[in-house]
């Protein structure tokens, strides 16, 4: 072995950890930073919970938030409907984002959270012990608490704790056939979880936008669909946007939605940017129950190949000709980094069209055939499908639509 040789693997990593170093610049100039705030104080999630330990039913402990979401079931539908009602008015905090509760009963339980919420920022908007900046995030989050409040909304989760995490379902959830949840990358959080401007970028404008698709592609298909903030997403560009600390917890919470979705609805998960390195780390433990996982914009799945998500699921990518995320190299070293591209043909993922997209956040836009193969494996409309390239593969192994 010749001394150039012997020092490759050295130089390799040398490399790598300098390609990482221009990524960081590179993220800095394409818009995936911005400028963050300090989490302001709130209802505190530690104190729900700790009321929630101390509590009995008939002498009984309450199920903790560890507990298997088949257990909570069960616990809820042995209190019948007015103790399960006295529970949450208690402790709507902790019901209201216990997977497990039956969906009505969180629905009401995040509209006594929100409610709890609003007081609280409304007394601090006029409170002259906080500095400008303070009464002004009191004012915005005041705004976006009063959004989700509005009759018709269906909050799945809500903790306004700092920067907060949220869920919200379009759709009838329990009698659905079909459900996808969108889930999204950097920046996410309850300030940003919907945009007047960008709106499609924003998780709430992406599940209006998939949910009205749905529908028009198949208005006889009992849909629905998740926009899925309820995770700590990485705020602007740094180590949590380069590793995957913060996406192993969101997997962990996205397995516990999926296993306690109710009924026996088809699943599909559109993975967004960083949440793409999300749901790669979540595949190998997906229930059986989904049945599409769909990337766009990804920086990379913390997997070299699709098969080694290990999962039964089908895995789809897609990227616009436009969006920045190309220029990012797909490698991972020494934890930094999300590893190989999962629309370059080696990966393995089934290539879908992401013409019209326009950029790294437009993907959910109306009129895009990105959307529009969303929609398609939303409802399972397979042959509906536009592959990345006239001569890809992407539909070989399905045979049209499949199942409801």
């Amino acid at each position: 072995m010749t001394s150039a040789e012997a020092a490759s693997p050295a130089l390799v990593v040398v490399r790598a950890l300098l390609t990482l170093a221009v990524v960081l610049v590179l993220l800095a100039t394409t818009g995936w930073t911005t400028i963050r705030h300090p989490p302001v104080p709130g209802p505190s999630r530690e104190a729900a919970l700790a009321a929630w330990a101390r509590d009995r039913i008939d002498h009984r402990p309450l199920p903790g938030p560890g507990t298997p979401s088949r257990t909570v079931a069960a616990f809820f539908a042995g209190l019948g409907p007015a103790r399960a009602s006295r529970l949450a008015e208690r402790h709507p905090l902790v019901v209201g984002n216990l997977d497990g509760v039956p969906v009505s009963l969180r629905y009401r339980a995040n509209r006594l959270t929100l409610r709890h919420a609003l007081a609280a920022e409304r007394d601090r908007i006029d409170d002259t012990r906080l500095s400008a900046e303070g009464r002004h995030e009191a004012r915005r989050r005041f705004d976006r608490f009063t959004s989700l409040s509005r009759p018709g909304r269906q909050i799945l989760a809500f903790d306004p704790t700092g920067t907060g995490r949220t869920a919200e379902v379009l759709g009838d959830l329990e009698r659905a056939r079909r459900v996808s949840v969108i889930v999204p990358g950097v920046d996410t959080n309850l300030l940003t979880f919907q945009k007047t401007h960008g709106r499609y970028g924003a998780p709430v404008g992406m599940a209006q936008a998939l949910y009205a698709a749905e529908r028009r592609s198949a208005p006889g298909t009992r849909t629905a669909v998740i926009a899925w903030a309820d995770y700590t997403a990485p705020a602007g560009v740094g180590v949590d946007a380069m590793t995957g600390r913060l996406a192993e917890v969101g997997a962990a919470r996205l397995l516990e939605l999926t296993d306690a979705l109710p009924g026996d609805a088809r699943v599909a998960l559109f993975c967004h940017s960083y949440g793409s390195v999300l749901c790669g780390l979540a595949a190998p433990r997906l229930p059986a129950r989904v049945t599409d996982l769909a990337v766009a914009g990804s920086p990379g799945m913390r997997a070299e190949h699709a098969a080694e998500l290990a999962t039964p699921a089908r895995v789809w990518a897609m990227r616009d000709a436009d969006d920045w995320i190309a220029d990012v190299p797909h490698v991972e070293v020494g934890g930094m980094g999300h590893g190989a591209d999962p629309v370059a043909p080696e990966f393995g993922a089934r290539l879908l069209s992401a013409r019209g997209a326009a950029g790294h956040s437009g993907y959910f836009e109306p009129g895009t055939e990105s959307l529009g193969n969303f929609a398609a494996l939303g409802v399972g409309a397979y042959d509906r499908l536009v592959c990345a390239r006239a001569d890809s593969a992407c539909h070989n192994g399905i045979s049209g639509a499949e199942g409801p």
